[in-house]
């Protein structure tokens, strides 16, 4: 005999729609619906409990691709729709999907206070710092200097770093991770979900058509092992195979360099050890970036609250526990100065 209420293991196949998925070939978004898909398998939830919220832009089409509940949105105000979806439903498992146009753009005050208020939302920024779907221009992103459509002798302007954005806002977890590295990736997807409160994760993803290989430096198979610091709670932070390095506070600052460990180096002793708690790490973590420095990947930052849904629906709680006396309106339009017009 079958028991009815035991649960049916899901795949990754369970949260893909009919919808043939049109991306450009070669694009990154096709590797990152196949991570969310089995971050989703993993994670258990239904596809009736999911779901997905994007503004404008390539990745903007996610909620067609997902078989779960989907809102495609207007530009920049996903986060905005998404927080009316849980605190309307807070047993919702609800995802927003974003670039780096569509969520700092247009959308940075959206996604400002989404992560100051700490609604319970996975964020998922795809960062390819350029526009995509509007054929090139340059975005908040892109490096000084890109060359575009809208920048044709490059651009002069100092590029918005997501991850520290999302730090400076008070967002309670900012990881990082890249479309190439499905384990990975899944892997902090699935943290993120953990996590109660505002989950911003920022997804270094290639625009083949646009700006192929922006994250080349430290992507490329060759030089990813060298250029990527694979982040741990606790665990020295070191990378890089031969001879490994790792990074410590320059005696008397706070900055931080690079240095070798082992025979011919430091001792591991004298290596940052990673604290997903610590603010201040975090925030230097964010804005390490090449060639000078590797890039950190994972879970950069992680110190939980109360999420903001919950806040609210306790204070209305409190609220309706509290008899309600029903006020005369025309006392109270009355009190206080008035004057009679003849």
């Amino acid at each position: 005999m079958i028991d009815a209420t035991q649960l049916v293991e899901l795949t990754a196949k369970d949260f893909a729609s009919d919808q043939d998925v049109r991306w450009c070939p070669g694009c990154g978004d096709y590797a990152i619906l196949k991570a969310v898909q089995r971050a989703l398998a993993e994670i258990g939830k239904k596809p009736d409990e999911t779901v997905f919220v994007s503004g404008i832009g390539c990745a903007a089409r996610f909620p067609y691709y997902v078989s779960a509940y989907g809102f495609h949105t207007i530009h920049g105000r996903a986060p905005a729709i998404a927080s009316g979806v849980k605190l309307a439903n807070p047993n919702l498992d609800v995802w927003v999907i974003t670039g780096d146009g569509d969520g700092l753009s247009i959308g940075g005050n959206h996604m400002l206070h989404v992560l100051r208020r700490n609604v319970d939302l996975q964020i998922l920024l795809f960062n390819n710092e350029i526009y995509g779907l509007t054929k090139g221009q340059y975005s908040p992103t892109s490096k000084r200097g890109t060359r575009s459509p809208s920048t044709p002798q490059g651009s002069v302007e100092s590029p918005v770093v997501p991850a520290a954005f999302a730090l400076g806002a008070g967002a309670r977890f900012v990881a990082r991770s890249v479309d190439t590295s499905m384990p990975h990736l899944v892997d902090v997807l699935v943290q993120a979900h953990a996590n109660r409160g505002a989950s911003f994760v920022e997804i270094f993803q290639n625009c083949l058509v646009f700006n192929d290989g922006a994250h080349g430096a430290f992507t490329d198979k060759t030089v990813a092992s060298e250029m990527q610091i694979p982040l741990e709670h606790g665990k020295p932070i070191v990378f890089g195979t031969a001879p490994q390095r790792g990074l410590r506070l320059r005696p008397g600052t706070l900055e931080i360099d690079v240095v070798p460990v082992g025979d011919g180096g430091v001792s591991i002793d004298e290596i940052l050890v990673h604290d997903e708690r610590n603010h201040t790490l975090a925030t230097m973590l964010a804005n390490l970036r090449p060639p000078e420095f590797p890039v950190a990947m994972g879970v950069l930052y992680r110190n939980p609250e109360t999420s903001y849904e919950v806040a609210v629906r306790e204070q209305a709680a409190a609220a309706g526990a509290v008899p309600v006396h029903r006020a005369d309106m025309e006392k109270l339009l009355r009190r206080g100065r008035t004057w009679t017009v003849e």
